[in-house]
């Protein structure tokens, strides 16, 4: 039996601009004029390209240093593992795990986290939606709290400056991280979470068909 709950079958298109609801032969939304698709074109592709852009950036964001430090003219780097030990050392544990959280954990995770719900969509992998659907919203709500390092160093920036005597500033894996926080959010914004649901039609329309032959 076909599942007629599925806007596609009932030939509608949703607008993602406006959120209207459209016939499916229409190109254009009738009240905004946007574009209009039954899916996002190349939707998984992109998120793929953008995932696997991030996933690169993670090695020079965790391998160079994330601030340099002058001291009376003595220049010092931290990397984003030096600087958590420096905290550590320095008896800031609480702030160090919130730094460990925010600049591993979180960025790591995500990334995992939308490698997962991809290779379920494009493998047909037999796990749960509802579950895929509910841990792709939580990857969706924390990817904004990666951003917490940079907060840091622009805190840090603007109280340490000091001017010749001590001096702070982000250094090159700042930008590096950045770019993978921009490219973790884009891949997740840029995936029609739709598909997620097509695939446990066609799975449901697989298993349906082998069970009545």
């Amino acid at each position: 039996m076909t599942n007629t709950t599925n806007g596609q079958h009932q030939n509608l298109k949703l607008c993602v601009l406006c959120h209207a609801t459209n016939n499916g032969k229409d190109s254009h939304c009738y009240r905004c004029k946007a574009p209009i698709y039954f899916r996002k074109p190349a939707s998984l592709q992109l998120s793929w390209a953008l995932l696997l852009t991030a996933f690169i950036l993670l090695f020079p964001a965790n391998y160079f240093p994330i601030t340099q430090l002058t001291n009376q003219g003595k220049v010092t780097y931290d990397t984003i593992y030096s600087g958590i030990l420096s905290l550590v050392q320095s008896d800031m544990i609480p702030i160090a795990i919130i730094v460990f959280i925010a600049s591993i954990v979180v960025p790591w995770a995500k990334i995992a986290g939308i490698f997962i719900v991809l290779l379920a969509i494009q493998l047909k992998l037999p796990l749960s939606t509802k579950q895929l659907a509910a841990s792709f919203r939580v990857i969706e709500w924390i990817g904004r709290w990666s951003m917490l390092d940079l907060f840091v160093i622009s805190i840090m920036v603007a109280i340490v400056n000091m001017g010749q005597l001590l001096d702070a500033k982000p250094a090159p894996a700042a930008t590096a991280f950045a770019a993978v926080i921009l490219f973790t959010q884009l891949a997740a914004k840029s995936l029609d979470t739709r598909l997620l649901w097509d695939r446990m039609e066609r799975t449901n329309g697989t298993s349906g068909k082998r069970k009545s032959s």
